[in-house]
């Protein structure tokens, strides 16, 4: 169970005061609150986990992330619970309790980024950290019905935040408030204010969205007229991803297996670029982690111990292969960032679309929400009074 008060998204409260300048800043006035693993000197980092905590020392120095929101003017205002060990998407936590998802308080918020997720839809701070190494911000911006952004790998400094796996670690970052989105992600990035670019094209992955038990027309009707209203709808592409990554990913046959191929329940090229993502996923967080899981032999929540017991027990086999995926992938996208834009609610859910973009556009994809976001909000609205 959650904690009776705030949401039972906070580990801890403190204040961390922002610079003496802070109403020149573009910052100023702003709270925040940031995952539990990142370091804020003189506080333990916890990793979601008791034992870590107990057999690891207070952080000796703070974030640079946390220092540059601090320095454009935010205060600080505690740490958020998070999946033990970052190794999960579900957003529970056995020993410090789930947060309580104020959109659907009768489900689970997402994770492994859950407090920070949950502290900014219960409005209890303007914007919070998490990180996302396999959708750890985009699953609980979703799922509690916020704005969550996942920046380009290795353009934000992950410095003082404990690693899962560096392939894929990203620190992220959640907001109810589009323009905040944008102005926090202009902080971290160091990025300049520009006038927004149109884009020039947008693509619409038709073989995911089939997927989804939601009418595909309730996802993308929204988006489409937004568009449109903007740019133009000569913009919108279709494309089949699945098909598009099998043939650009050649390296994925190794991982085809009678389950990725369950042509009804899945796409298979996904389905096994899925599998390749996980045992890489394993083996890094091993080599991080190995060591200590084995030693202290932490106490675990059910599920959790099978997944990371399993990553310290796994072998290199096919790394390399896994390696050569990444590679290939990469070059296919251009590598990709997301983020996740609130579409209202589904019987009574909430509903989410992610915008993705090339490595390094974070600008653009940022200032590309802010521009669309009240747009959908208002297409979301005449589709719920239709009763779609």
């Amino acid at each position: 169970m959650a904690k009776d008060s705030d949401y039972g998204a906070f580990m801890e409260k403190f204040v961390l005061q922002p610079s003496p300048s802070a109403h020149e800043l573009p910052l100023s006035g702003l709270t925040f609150a940031v995952k539990d693993l990142y370091d804020v000197d003189g506080y333990v980092t916890g990793f979601g986990n008791p034992d870590w905590a107990r057999t690891h020392p207070a952080a000796t120095s703070t974030a640079p992330a946390v220092l540059s929101l601090l320095r454009a003017g935010a205060t600080c205002i505690g740490k958020t619970v998070m999946d033990e060990m970052a190794y999960s998407i579900e957003g529970e936590n056995i020993h410090y309790g789930t947060p309580r998802n104020p959109c659907a308080p009768d489900r689970i918020p997402g994770g492994s980024s859950s407090g920070s997720a949950v502290a900014v839809a219960a409005k209890l701070v303007d914007f919070a950290l998490g990180s996302d190494t396999g959708g750890s911000v985009r699953v609980p911006a979703s799922y509690c019905g916020i704005l969550g952004f996942r920046p380009s790998h290795d353009v934000v400094s992950t410095t003082g935040v404990i690693p899962m796996a560096q392939s894929f670690d990203s620190m992220g970052w959640f907001a109810r408030d589009p323009v905040i989105l944008n102005r926090v992600g202009r902080v971290l990035m160091q990025l300049p204010d520009v006038d927004p670019v149109n884009p020039s094209q947008i693509i619409i992955a038709e073989d995911c969205f089939q997927l989804s038990a939601i009418p595909s027309d309730r996802l993308t009707e929204p988006l489409f007229k937004s568009v449109n209203k903007l740019f133009g709808g000569d913009l919108v592409k279709h494309a089949i991803l699945g098909d598009y990554v099998k043939e650009k990913v050649p390296s994925l046959k190794q991982f085809m297996t009678e389950e990725t191929a369950d042509q009804e329940n899945n796409i298979p090229s996904l389905a096994a670029l899925s599998s390749a993502m996980r045992l890489l996923q394993r083996y890094e967080f091993k080599k991080h982690h190995g060591e200590w899981v084995s030693t202290v032999k932490p106490d675990l929540g059910p599920g959790m111990s099978e997944r990371i017991w399993r990553a310290v027990r796994t072998t290199d086999e096919n790394v390399d292969v896994c390696h050569s995926v990444r590679t290939e992938l990469r070059a296919a996208l251009n590598a990709l960032l997301g983020v996740s834009i609130p579409l209202g609610l589904y019987d009574n859910l909430p509903v989410a679309i992610s915008l993705l973009a090339k490595h390094g556009s974070d600008g653009f994809l940022l200032n590309l929400v802010e521009s669309l976001y009240k747009n959908i909000q208002e297409e979301v609205g005449i589709a719920e009074k239709k009763g779609y």
